[in-house]
């Protein structure tokens, strides 16, 4: 009896656990982002050192978009998921020039590994 319900119980999360966070996968979905952003120095793009959490246009020595100073956006998961499908949707006027990611599961683990680099 206790297999059975062990086993029903593993079927029924087996899909949540597909969907998990991967930060090792997302250090290679971040291999896109390298050519304009870097953790511990604003490049082309902002440091992203310690971005989730923060005040979108606020990392001190980067030149923001009046659009992106403007947003009101803090970059929680949420707005991270939004923003990073389509940058310019979410944000028109910003500077960022990159179409976006489109896959639900690579966004989760590029944020993900965002997470480790506080």
């Amino acid at each position: 009896m206790r297999q059975l319900i062990l086993g029903a119980a593993l079927a029924i999360l087996a899909p949540f656990a597909a969907q998990a966070q991967d930060a090792a996968a997302g250090e290679k979905v971040f291999a896109t982002c390298k050519a304009c952003h870097a953790f511990g120095k604003n490049g082309v793009g902002p440091d992203l050192k310690g971005v989730i959490g923060r005040k979108a246009g606020t990392h001190e020595g980067y030149n923001y978009s009046a659009a992106m100073k403007n947003s009101g956006l803090t970059w929680d998961s949420a707005t991270f998921m939004d923003y990073i499908k389509d940058p310019k949707a979410k944000v028109p006027g910003n500077k960022m020039i990159f179409a976006g990611v489109k896959d639900d599961k690579k966004i989760k683990d590029l944020e993900a590994y965002l997470e480790t680099q506080k």
